[in-house]
């Protein structure tokens, strides 16, 4: 029996050596790789934050996204020269290349738009940028941000589209210009109204200087446009004189380049799409020889020119109305026949019945713009005509892929209510 005791201590006292030495070779691996852990884990994080710092001193020099190279490049401004800037209409023709330079000039930029005319393609290149935001929203309804200046070109503004829904467009000039007028109070902005040239109407003076009051049919079918411009403008004198609000005026006259709509109803638009499909290039019977330069149809001041206008005169101190526009005049006929040849199209030129209240001329006298904005139309207008047909050939391309060319359209009449009242 004693035998066996003995036997069995012997065992025990075995055991516990072998399992005093394994715990002692576990404690000592546990320890060693507990600190190879650790050292790996603040060796990771020292990593980490020297990549935070160089991210971080690199955008301090490059504020742009220097690892994409989806974002145009865009300059760096210091805190005080840097504003935050509000287009309205900012995803429409106009809009969406004034968008594009001050952007690239640094400035921090939002866009509102409801997308009646307007298109998100057109900004799509800067969503995600630090310094751009799109808002979708109708400027008929009260709008509440910080800015330091307001771009009011909200409104439709060829003929089939201001046509097509009246009302739309007198409360878009109206009730949205006076909701700009009241974010600009609040906030201390300055505004600029993106007026027309359709505020002289028919005009029965040439060519137009800011002084002209107009000649405006106030119940034709271009009424809804041109009436809510020049109620526009009252109200940006009223809002100046009684609140003290900073407001500028620019008139603008026909503008035309890339990013229009094809089938907008406007001259340049018009032509161009018939001139590339082999169509009759449509011309009114009348028009065919007198002069014009409507801002709804089509003028000769390429995009550019207009986008510089627009930022001299909200960064100067006029605050009186501003013609902007390509004095030189051209008869639509002509208009029509250099289209063709630059096109190289074999499309005959068809003349059809002149549309109401059509104004027959207009000229922009720019004497103002020249002599206190140092601003002038530079780019020749071949020059803007080749860029453009080069762009709507384009979409041309991509849209016969979707079995889809669009046509130019009359203005649509409806019946019953309006679904954007």
């Amino acid at each position: 029996m004693k035998r066996v005791f003995w036997l069995i201590a012997g065992l025990n006292r075995r055991m516990m050596k072998i399992l005093f030495a394994l715990a002692l070779i576990a404690y000592v691996a546990c320890e060693y790789l507990g600190m190879s852990v650790n050292l790996s884990i603040e060796r990771g994080e020292i990593k980490i934050e020297q990549i935070i710092d160089e991210v971080s001193l690199t955008h301090s020099s490059y504020p742009l996204n220097v690892f994409s190279q989806k974002y145009p490049p865009v300059k760096f401004l210091s805190e005080k020269d840097r504003k935050r800037i509000l287009i309205t209409g900012g995803a429409g023709f106009v809009g969406s290349h004034l968008t594009d330079k001050l952007m690239m000039d640094g400035h921090e930029v939002t866009v509102v738009d409801n997308f009646f005319t307007g298109r998100k393609r057109n900004v799509e290149h800067w969503i995600g940028h630090e310094n751009f935001e799109l808002i979708n929203h109708d400027v008929v309804e009260p709008l509440y941000i910080e800015v330091d200046q307001i771009y009011h070109l909200a409104s439709p503004a060829s003929p089939p589209n201001y046509m097509y829904n009246p009302i739309k467009t007198i409360k878009t000039n109206t009730i949205g210009t006076l909701n700009m007028l009241g974010l600009a109070k609040r906030v201390g902005a300055r505004l600029l109204l993106a007026s027309t040239s359709e505020v002289y109407g028919d005009p029965e003076v040439h060519p137009q200087n800011e002084e002209y009051w107009g000649h405006v049919n106030p119940i034709g079918p271009r009424a809804c446009y041109d009436e809510g411009k020049r109620v526009a403008e009252t109200m940006c004198y009223a809002y100046m004189k009684q609140e003290g609000v900073e407001v500028r005026v620019a008139r603008i006259f026909n503008t035309f380049g890339s990013r229009m709509h094809m089938n907008d109803g406007r001259v340049v638009s018009n032509f161009i799409l018939q001139a590339l499909q082999g169509e009759p290039l449509t011309v009114s019977k009348q028009s065919g020889t007198s002069t014009r330069g409507e801002p709804n149809v089509f003028v000769y001041l390429f995009s550019s020119d207009l986008v510089n206008g627009l930022v001299s005169l909200m960064n100067s101190n006029i605050s009186s109305p501003v013609n902007l526009g390509n004095p030189e005049e051209h008869t639509i006929l002509e208009f029509a026949r250099l289209i063709k040849s630059l096109v190289v199209s074999r499309s005959q030129i068809q003349f059809l019945p002149e549309a109401q209240d059509d104004p027959q001329r207009r000229r922009p006298d720019i004497r103002k713009a020249k002599m206190m904005l140092g601003w002038e139309p530079v780019v020749p207008l071949e020059e803007g005509l080749n860029k453009t047909i080069q762009y709507f050939n384009r979409e041309l391309e991509h849209q016969a892929n979707n079995q889809y060319i669009p046509k130019p359209k009359a203005a649509r009449m409806k019946k019953g209510r309006p679904r954007h009242n």
